[in-house]
């Protein structure tokens, strides 16, 4: 499940931007080749250079932002405490990112195409990272026995499901106490 840092050129970069402004400001379904093309100044073909279509790079963009919020984690916790402490942060820098909040509150489908349809790039890196910090946890003892590329999967799933349904039941549960009861499936599930 090793999946490593993207890296991308001067190029490839210019038309992730692109792709950022246009989703913010058309959605996802505003992402053209001929519009990244414009928006970025360049070519088509060189758009075609580094992605297939426009929904390779709508997927790259969400990647590249996946990426630098994973980046802001410089090591693997320690204790199982630290690693719920660190999907929280995540689940909060996920949730306050400009365009995977517009995904989230005015492109719901979006989202879920992007996310839920197949485990794409994004998630391959989060499942990387996760499954590393709880092997590094599960060495301290605080985190149970279990493969961890598997226990990675189900927190995955369950963090998944809580920021696609935060919306849902946001006025059936105040802020706090729902990242309380995230606090408490997510430690459950890593308890010994």
């Amino acid at each position: 499940m090793e999946e490593r840092q993207p890296q991308w050129d001067a190029t490839q970069e210019r038309i992730l931007d692109a792709a950022d402004a246009l989703i913010a400001r058309r959605g996802v379904r505003g992402v053209t080749i001929a519009e990244l093309a414009r928006r970025a100044e360049l070519s088509r073909p060189t758009i075609y250079r580094s992605w297939s279509d426009a929904d390779d790079v709508v997927r790259a963009s969400l990647l590249r932002r996946v990426a630098r919020i994973l980046a802001t984690f410089p090591a693997s916790p320690g204790s199982r405490s630290e690693l719920v402490d660190d999907v929280l942060r995540f689940i909060s820098l996920f949730r306050e990112d400009p365009l995977y909040a517009h995904l989230l509150a005015d492109e719901p489908e979006a989202f879920t195409r992007y996310t839920l349809e197949r485990v794409g790039s994004s998630q391959r890196l989060i499942l990387t990272w996760l499954a590393a910090a709880i092997g590094a946890a599960q060495d301290d003892g605080s985190v149970r026995k279990g493969v961890p590329d598997e226990i990675a999967v189900m927190l995955l799933l369950i963090a998944q499901s809580a920021v696609l349904s935060h919306g849902t039941v946001s006025h059936l549960i105040p802020e706090t106490a729902w990242e309380r009861e995230l606090r408490a499936a997510l430690d459950g599930l890593l308890r010994p």
